[in-house]
C-alpha cells in the first residue's frame, strides 16, 4: 500500500505533512523563585489567564515548572534549562530575581514577569509603554506601598516609636523599598530598624531581635523568599506577639494581622493572559507593562485581639476584607 493511501485510510489525506508541525503543542516555561507548596493559588490564576486566551494547560499547551524554592542562586541554571528546551515563552514568577535570570538567559524567547517593582530601573524593559525587547509583564508599586504600610502600622500601633522592616538583601528591589521605608518613617516621626534575612535562620534571628529590642511593629516585605516561607513567618509573628504588616492578603488569611497591597493572584492571571497573547503571535516589545489599579487592605480581627490591639473604626470601614 502506498503511503498516501495508508494516510487516506486514516481519514487525514487532505492534511499536508506540515499540518502536523503546525499542530504541535507549544510549551511555556514557568520559572519561579518561590516554592510549589505555597503557589497553588497563583498557578491556578496563571492558568486562568491562559484559558482566557484559548490555552488550556495539558490540552493545547504544556507548562514546564521550575522552582528555586527561595534559593535565588538556582535561578540562572533553571532558566538555562528552559532555554535549552526551546520553550515558546517563559513566565518568570516571583519578582525581579526570576525575571532577571530569564532575561540574562535569552534575548530571543519571549519573557513575561508576574510582578516587578521599577522594571525600567532594573533594566528589564526600555519603558513601561514600549518594553522594546523580549520582556514585558506586570508592574508593582512595592516601593510606594512600603511607605503606605509604614503609615498604616503607625496608625494601628501608635505607641510604636520604632518600626522594623524585614527585607531580603538578595532581591534587587530591596534598595528601592528600603529608601522608601526610610522616607516614610521620617514622615510618620518613627525610627526605622532595617532587618535583613536570606535564610530561615536569619528570619528567626530577625524576629528574636524585634522581640528583644521591644520594637512595636514590623513590616514584612512582599518578597518571594518570604512568600516561600509564609507559614513560618506568620507563626513567628504570632508566637512572639509582634504586630506585623504584610504585602499580600494570603498572610492574613493564614493568621497574620494586616496586609496592604495589590492582588498577587490577579497579577498572575494577567501574566498568563499575556503568555497566551504571545503564543497567538503578539510580541513582548509591543505589550505595555501592566500597572496595578487596585490595592487591598485586609485585617484579621482575631489576630488583633490576640495582640491586644483595637482597630480604629475608620480603618475597618476602609478595609476591603475583614477576617473575624
Amino acid at each position: 500500500m502506498r503511503r498516501r493511501d495508508f494516510i487516506a485510510g486514516l481519514g487525514i489525506a487532505a492534511l499536508p505533512m506540515t499540518a502536523f508541525a503546525q499542530r504541535s503543542i507549544p510549551t511555556i516555561g514557568f520559572l519561579s523563585s518561590r516554592s510549589p507548596e505555597e503557589s497553588d493559588a497563583v498557578v491556578a490564576a496563571f492558568r486562568r489567564g491562559l484559558a482566557d486566551t484559548g490555552y488550556v494547560a495539558g490540552e493545547n499547551v504544556v507548562v514546564e515548572y521550575r522552582w528555586a524554592e527561595g534559593r535565588y542562586e538556582r535561578l540562572p541554571g533553571l532558566a538555562a534549562e528552559l532555554v535549552r528546551m526551546r520553550v515558546a515563552a517563559i513566565l518568570s514568577a516571583g519578582g525581579p530575581p526570576s525575571a532577571l535570570a530569564a532575561k540574562n538567559a535569552t534575548t530571543a524567547i519571549p519573557i513575561v514577569f508576574s510582578a516587578a517593582d521599577d522594571p525600567v530601573g532594573l533594566g528589564l524593559v526600555e519603558s513601561l509603554n514600549h518594553p522594546g525587547g523580549n520582556v514585558t509583564g506586570m508592574g508593582l508599586f512595592n516601593a510606594d506601598l512600603t511607605a503606605k504600610r509604614i503609615a498604616l502600622m503607625h496608625e494601628l500601633v501608635p505607641v510604636a516609636s520604632t518600626i522594623a522592616y524585614l527585607t531580603n538583601p538578595a532581591n534587587p528591589s530591596t534598595r528601592i523599598e528600603v529608601n522608601s521605608a526610610q522616607e516614610a518613617a521620617k514622615v510618620s516621626s518613627v525610627k526605622l530598624r532595617v532587618l535583613n534575612a536570606s535564610t530561615e535562620t536569619e528570619i528567626e534571628t530577625a524576629f528574636s531581635d524585634v522581640a528583644a529590642e521591644h520594637i512595636g511593629a514590623l513590616i514584612v516585605a512582599g518578597e518571594p523568599f518570604f512568600d516561600s516561607r509564609r507559614a513560618f513567618i506568620v507563626e513567628l509573628a504570632t508566637k512572639r506577639a509582634i504586630p506585623a504588616c504584610y504585602g499580600w492578603r494570603e498572610n492574613v488569611a493564614m493568621g497574620g494581622f494586616v496586609s496592604y497591597g495589590t492582588s498577587i493572584t490577579e497579577s498572575y492571571r494577567a501574566a498568563g493572559a499575556y503568555c497566551g497573547r504571545i503564543l497567538n503571535g503578539e510580541r513582548p516589545a509591543n505589550l505595555p507593562v501592566v500597572q496595578p489599579t487596585k490595592f487591598e487592605l485586609t485585617i484579621n480581627l482575631k489576630a488583633a485581639k490576640a495582640l491586644g490591639l483595637t482597630v480604629p473604626p475608620t480603618l475597618l470601614a476602609r478595609a476591603d476584607e475583614v477576617i473575624e
